[in-house]
């Protein structure tokens, strides 16, 4: 890497002095309340035995990398707000560009997963306890094939980056260090670049999101023809479900499908999915649910006792 650039400057969320202490006091507020339902979740579902299928293996699992991903980018950011000067090193960038793209990316693969394990409860209920059991290690070698995944999905982005050439200007629109507003910075051609991408994030966000599509359709369907009782119940928890995920595959599919020279800035679509989503997962996948709701409740007064 030929890269005169040491340091890269984040414009933040705004330098408005009152704007920032506003979003200071929101942003660690939200922050906090990732980290302690996220963890919640996670310390239910490993503490209760009654949770012990399938769905809640993956909702562990989604619920750890939710906190491992909003820590990637939410501590510098709150920390920025109270800076006069928010900077970060080329390897600092280049170490939260890998972090961020590795848990976004394990995410995607889990909720993909997630809602197969919840096509093939519903669908095929006579082989679900041969196809999504784990005395068969299936749910763990689908869990490592999701980290695997976002391992190599992130490993290519940080490569396709590090071996371009930065000779300034070093300022980077957004709160943190992605990929389309930094490669615009580097000093050679990039349409090669954008394609492949495109090609790494966008077209892969698009297909787990088609997939995820078409297993909630098949389910609503099979819930219509077999279930007719229970349509509107499990019609209200797929379209909440439908709604978290959005606010996740949408921004990731709008942002890298496209030429990055096209859309020049994105912090407020970024919050979506680096903030909101994590924020919600634990409401939504735990809200309606009568199982984690008690095995909370009884987590909570064993704790107390």
């Amino acid at each position: 890497n030929t890269s005169s650039v040491k340091e890269f400057i984040l414009l933040g969320l705004s330098v408005n002095q009152g704007v920032k202490k506003i979003c200071f006091v929101t942003f660690l507020s939200f922050y906090l309340m990732i980290l302690a339902g996220n963890l919640l979740i996670v310390s239910t579902i490993i503490s209760s035995q009654r949770l012990n299928s399938p769905m809640y293996f993956f909702l562990g699992y989604l619920s750890f990398v939710d906190v491992c991903y909003s820590s990637v980018t939410a501590p510098k950011m709150i920390a920025d707000l109270l800076a006069e000067r928010k900077t970060i090193s080329f390897g600092g960038c280049v170490a939260q560009l890998f972090g961020a793209h590795f848990f976004g990316c394990t995410e995607i693969f889990i909720l993909t997963v997630m809602a197969y394990d919840r096509y093939v409860a519903i669908c095929r209920p006579l082989h679900y306890a041969t196809l999504m059991t784990r005395r068969l290690k299936v749910c763990w070698a689908l869990v490592s094939a999701c980290w695997a995944g976002g391992f190599l999905h992130s490993l290519v982005h940080t490569l396709l980056t590090v071996q371009l050439p930065f000779c300034g200007p070093n300022t980077i629109d957004n709160y943190f260090c992605d990929v389309p507003l930094i490669i615009q910075l580097a000093c050679t051609d990039l349409s090669v670049t954008e394609w492949l991408m495109a090609a790494n994030s966008g077209l892969m966000s698009l297909l787990c999101f088609l997939v995820l599509l078409a297993s909630y359709i098949f389910i609503l369907l099979t819930i219509r023809v077999h279930f007719a009782e229970g349509c509107w119940k499990v019609l209200s928890t797929c379209g909440s479900h439908m709604v978290a995920v959005s606010l996740f595959f949408g921004p990731c599919i709008l942002i890298y499908l496209q030429p990055f020279s096209a859309f020049p800035s994105n912090r407020h679509i970024c919050m979506t999915y680096t903030v909101f989503s994590p924020l919600m997962n634990p409401l939504v996948y735990t809200l309606r649910n009568k199982e984690v709701k008690a095995s909370m409740w009884k987590l909570w007064k064993s704790c107390r006792a």
